[in-house]
């Protein structure tokens, strides 16, 4: 790799250890705040999710230390330079919270898939890292998914373009069920 390429790289790293951080900021958030009836489900479901996702932290944090980089995990770093809104539902129905989630986690997957074909060329170790991290990603998208699809796999909230819409999409489709 280039001296270049690799600082492109700890580039791309910056942002997808930012948006870990993120992620894993907000699971946690979503764990103490969510209410309801299916409280306990979504409660411990995320619990997992967090020890993952701040695995995955630790691991784009030490590529970055090994390409040369230098790590910044503080959060004024991360406001600063994060290309995002902050997660925006407070104390909620879970099922308002996994709305939002869903649409929290189509982002971070997007983002992952872009820096995974980013280092196609330039750096497979990393592409590699990213690819298992996205394998992870994605099944906890499906775990949230679950809660909002209905049996012919329609999301509930399909088409949703913010948190606050997409919770309120899955409040008003949970309601709507018998």
């Amino acid at each position: 790799m280039s001296k270049t390429q690799g600082v492109e790289v700890i580039d791309l790293l910056r942002m997808r250890l930012h948006a870990l951080n993120d992620l894993a900021l907000t699971l946690k958030h979503v764990h103490w705040n969510v209410v309801g009836p299916h409280f306990i489900a979504v409660h411990e479901m995320l619990d997992p999710q967090v020890d993952a996702v701040r695995e995955m932290v630790d691991t784009t944090a030490e590529r970055i230390s090994t390409l040369g980089g230098s790590p910044a995990g503080t959060p004024g770093r991360l406001v600063a330079e994060r290309t995002w809104d902050d997660y925006s539902i407070g104390r909620a129905e879970s099922i308002a919270h996994l709305g939002a989630l869903e649409l929290v986690y189509s982002g971070i997957i997007e983002a992952h898939r872009e820096a995974v074909q980013a280092t196609d060329k330039s750096d497979p170790i990393t592409q590699d890292m990213l690819i298992e991290q996205l394998r992870t990603l994605e099944l906890f998208q499906w775990f949230v998914r679950a809660h909002l699809e209905n049996p012919r796999g329609q999301l509930s909230v399909a088409g949703s373009s913010s948190e606050d819409t997409a919770a309120r999409k899955a409040t008003k489709h949970a309601l709507s069920q018998p």
